[in-house]
């Protein structure tokens, strides 16, 4: 552990995680099998080594899953109420270990300390959502046509659920997956993010230890770590009934044709180009607030992160001047210090495609209002900081088209009526998130009725990023059309089965066909 690394507290941190052994990459511990390249873990705060781990390899996933089977066959027997007890310990812990769980997630991902916190209570959050779901999962019940007959259908768990997740919600997202389907009845396995490799494996260490302490087989919860390569593992094993994949729409769209490939089942969350709509009835003070937070928090990597602000015309330059101002109030440094508003992207290669995108920007007729740039110097060492950048574009350009990971929010303006502007939002491939910004009634109901937005969130004065549990989580088109999360999402993680009951001496047939012998 470096020394600056020290200065930021991670060696207590990781010694609260119970990851202090693993800084040298000799091992990665109980609970998680692998024996392949070593995986380096750099923080874009600083650009010092967190820790290393081993990638997972054939054999170790081998392992892995075949640990995984055995331990489906002990945990499906388990009742749904028990289960759910399992994860409410899970989430006594999570709760105990949400500042160092928070802190590394911001050291290692660079998102705000507070946006790191944030995310350990959103695992929190499904937790308890989890534990009450775990008395609630259930069927229908419906008249026979059949005189004596009794019909219900009921719900069993799947099996191995298999998640893939990102670095920009490292922890989260895997929660989400994880908390559904553990009281469900299903075991896990998770590829992390090979960005963010230590998060995951003091995730893992923490459920492991709860399984442990109840004398439940490891295989309930596995991790494995590596590359695309580890996760072709995953879509190709038709062990695993369903994958449930966080990321790019790209690979979203390869693991989509590998699993049906298989005839297996995938819950995909992909990328977003999302867009707040801002008429001239809008709040301008709360508009920015929200286009501010959506464009420029955990440093524009969010998938629900505001990539565009569709204006009208009779209010666009007090939006622009508004949003212009705000920009020179950002501060922008280490994620830590809770002074700071915008943290480093995660790697140079990220750093590039911001600076590409503002490239492209200009190239294609777009003019550039609040300049970007890499920042240099003190505090900068890393190379990943960058500063937010407004441009002024069209819909129609190329790069605002695509789905730009960085903080570089596309100021558009639109004219006439709401129609106008919700056509402009709906005309891009992706289908996440959405909002707009006004104090018309009429507006706000026609925005989120059959002929507004066609994405999978909508929101009505309130930014597109920051979604509670409580509701499904997911998009449409190319975002993938998964649901996570709230709401009844947790049908996906089982097998949904019919049963029809006879209590009667006779065996009359359905649609009244006659068979006697």
């Amino acid at each position: 552990m470096s020394k600056k690394a020290k200065d930021f507290g991670m060696a207590q941190v990781l010694k609260d995680l119970d990851l202090q052994e693993i800084n040298d990459g000799t091992s990665t511990g109980k609970y998680f099998f692998a024996q392949g390249e070593i995986i380096e873990s750099y923080s874009p705060v600083d650009g010092a080594l967190i820790g290393k781990v081993k990638a997972t390899t054939q054999a170790d996933y081998d392992k892995t899953i075949s640990a995984a089977e055995k331990a489906f066959k002990v945990w499906r027997k388990m009742p749904a109420p028990q289960r759910g007890e399992i994860v409410r310990q899970f989430n006594d812990e999570l709760r105990r270990l949400k500042e160092p769980l928070g802190k590394l997630v911001s050291y290692e991902m660079g998102k705000s300390y507070q946006e790191g916190l944030g995310e350990v209570q959103e695992m929190i959050d499904i937790c308890d959502f989890a534990v009450g779901l775990s008395r609630q999962l259930h069927g229908l019940t419906m008249h026979s046509e059949r005189p004596g007959h009794r019909m219900y259908e009921q719900y069993h768990p799947l099996g191995i659920v298999g998640i893939i997740s990102a670095f920009n919600f490292p922890v989260a997202v895997w929660s989400w997956n994880t908390a559904l389907a553990w009281v469900c009845g299903d075991c896990t396995v998770w590829k992390g993010s090979e960005k963010t490799p230590m998060v995951s494996v003091a995730c893992q260490r923490i459920a492991a230890r709860v399984f442990a302490e109840n004398n439940l087989p490891e295989g309930i919860s596995c991790l494995i770590t590596g590359d695309y390569k580890v996760g072709e593992m995953m879509t190709k094993d038709e062990r695993i009934p369903l994958i449930s994949a966080t990321g790019s729409t790209r690979m979203g769209k390869i693991v989509a044709q590998e699993v049906a490939g298989r005839l297996g089942k995938t819950l995909l969350e992909l990328g977003g180009n999302n867009a707040i709509i801002v008429t001239p009835e809008a709040d301008i003070k709360n508009t920015v607030i929200g286009a501010v937070f959506g464009a420029v928090g955990t440093c524009g990597q969010r998938c629900t992160s505001t990539r565009r602000l569709i204006v009208h015309e009779e209010v666009y330059d007090q939006v622009k001047n508004a949003l212009v101002d705000a920009y020179k109030q950002l501060r922008i440094g280490n994620p830590l210090d809770e002074n700071n508003h915008v943290g480093p992207l995660i790697d140079k290669d990220a750093v590039k495609n911001y600076n590409r995108a503002l490239e492209q920007v200009l190239a294609q007729g777009g003019k550039v209002i609040v300049d970007g740039g890499v920042l240099e110097g003190e505090g900068y060492e890393s190379g990943c900081y960058v500063k937010p950048a407004i441009a002024e574009a069209e819909n129609h350009f190329e790069i605002v088209q695509h789905e730009t990971f960085a903080p570089v929010l596309y100021l558009l303006k639109y004219s006439g009526n709401v129609e106008n502007a919700i056509e402009k939002q709906n005309n891009v491939r992706q289908g996440l998130s959405s909002a707009i910004m006004t104090n018309n009634l009429r507006e706000a109901e026609l925005f989120l009725s059959a002929q507004g937005s066609d994405c999978g969130i909508a929101n009505v004065n309130i930014g597109t990023s920051g979604a509670e549990i409580g509701g499904a989580f997911g998009g449409e088109k190319e975002t993938g059309g998964g649901r996570e999360s709230g709401s009844d999402a947790w049908k996906i993680y089982m097998r949904r089965q019919t049963n029809t009951i006879n209590y009667t001496t006779e065996l009359p047939l359905a649609q009244g066909i006659k068979f006697d012998l």
